[in-house]
């Protein structure tokens, strides 16, 4: 009984993540073209960007952004802690890396970058000190430039 309690809430999380933040930038797109949804990727620095850490916190992890991105967008996360306990896997680094230099050449953070299911930049924009909703507006502001 333990088990199957251990194996639900397993498929529960991973449920709950699926939805949420892709780290596959190619598998991002085909989800994308799939549902017929642009791509939010954001460049973030988790543990040492302050920026970063307040966007995550007051945006990405709000009920209206969740709910929104579900609806609307596939999203990706490339992070870029400094921190040893922090660090990712070598291949999901290079990954990250590569993602910068085609989408972040400016190195910034954080970075909020908004293509269509093609890969096609629509927009950028960082930091924001707004409300959920308000950042939601901003996002579908730079789709429909």
């Amino acid at each position: 009984m333990r088990k199957l309690l251990l194996l639900f809430a397993l498929a529960i999380s991973n449920f709950a993540a699926s939805q949420e933040w892709q780290t596959n930038f190619e598998e991002a797109k085909k989800i994308a073209t799939e549902q017929d949804k642009n791509v939010v990727i954001v460049f973030s620095g988790s543990d040492w960007c302050a920026p970063c850490i307040k966007l995550d916190k007051n945006i990405w992890q709000s009920e209206a952004f969740k709910k929104e991105a579900k609806e609307e967008w596939v999203l990706v996360k490339a992070n870029f802690p400094r921190k040893k306990a922090n660090e990712l896997p070598k291949e999901q680094t290079e990954h990250n890396r590569k993602l910068a230099e085609k989408y972040n050449v400016e190195g910034s953070f954080p970075l909020v970058v908004v293509l269509d299911k093609n890969g096609k930049v629509l927009g950028k924009m960082g930091f924001k000190n707004v409300s959920p909703e308000e950042y939601i507006k901003m996002i579908h502001a730079l789709e429909k430039k």
